[in-house]
């Protein structure tokens, strides 16, 4: 178990939802759990934005649908770039919408909310390039959508936090689009065969994502030869200086924890300026529970002001 001790509210919800998923995640089908995921996430009544415009751009293999929202206000605005969680198979527009629509009032930012390539139908590194291809595509555009192409940003949950940071990688490394920060939200940066960390025995199961669940998703996602590549396990890299400044967030009850940590750490060791928000008493996806728990509003908040920070 996790130092401390877990946050009530999360207590109350994990006991509503059966301590945990139930059935655990990798008993489901791909669909089935696509379902679950989105009604779990699902805000039943998300705030208001200025505008919601749904789109589609050219892919690497096809269209990649986007979902652009705008803020109350007169331009241009800032823009930042959102991935999804749900481990690379999961999730969706539909269920991080809310989440995106808070994100455009906190950050007072235009939000484009890609809906990239999902596994096992288009494993690594199908999604990664689509991600590349839509944050190309915003630093193009943004004038076009009433946004600023000088103030661009990054970022995403858990498999978006993997995503996110891959990106930033990809657009130091192809002298791609000029970024001015990412938001790595429990990112999923490593593979447990690759390297092991506490967090993974000390939160295995229980807490919402199981560990179990953790091998699943990175099956479905990566083979063997995609263990040493960096756009698939950022945390590989062997250096990440020259990246955009960095707000990364952990949570205590959570089995990628500490792979989140490290690469905190790592990007500071590595001259990058990062803001490291560290919630102790939280588990993985507490973010997108923000209808349940506090700390999920609040964490949306700060992101918000460290993203309006750094666009100023």
């Amino acid at each position: 178990m996790s130092e401390g001790e877990l946050n009530p509210q999360t207590e109350a919800l994990l006991e509503t939802l059966g301590a945990g998923i139930t059935p655990p995640t990798f008993t489901l089908s791909v669909p089935e759990g696509r379902e679950m995921l989105d009604e779990l996430f699902v805000d039943p009544d998300p705030e208001p934005v200025g505008e919601v415009m749904d789109t589609e751009i050219q892919g690497p293999e096809g269209p990649i649908p986007l979902r652009i929202y705008a803020p109350d206000g007169q331009g241009p605005h800032p823009v930042l770039v959102f991935f999804h969680g749900g481990g690379w198979v999961r999730g969706s527009l539909e269920g991080y919408d809310g989440l995106c629509r808070r994100l455009t009032n906190r950050a007072d930012a235009i939000v484009v909310s890609v809906d990239y390539r999902r596994a096992p139908e288009h494993p690594f590194p199908a999604g990664f390039e689509d991600c590349y291809a839509a944050t190309e595509w915003a630093a193009e555009y943004a004038a076009d959508l009433g946004g600023d192409p000088d103030r661009i940003a990054v970022g995403g949950d858990s498999a978006g936090g993997n995503l996110t940071a891959a990106v930033t990688l990809a657009a130091r490394d192809r002298d791609g689009p000029e970024l001015d920060h990412q938001v790595l939200t429990y990112p999923a940066v490593n593979s447990p065969s690759v390297r092991w960390f506490d967090s993974y025995d000390e939160n295995e199961s229980g807490y919402l994502l199981e560990l179990d669940s953790v091998t699943w998703y990175l099956d479905q996602y990566v083979d063997d030869a995609d263990h040493g590549n960096q756009y698939a396990f950022p945390l590989r890299a062997r250096d990440l200086s020259g990246l955009p400044p960095a707000t990364v967030i952990t949570a205590g009850f959570d089995p990628i924890r500490d792979e989140g940590i490290a690469y905190a750490d790592r990007l500071a060791e590595d001259g990058v300026d990062v803001e490291h928000m560290h919630y102790e008493s939280q588990i993985h996806a507490f973010v997108s529970l923000y209808e349940h728990l506090d700390h999920g509003v609040e964490a949306i908040d700060r992101i918000g002001e460290q993203l309006r920070t750094t666009f100023e």
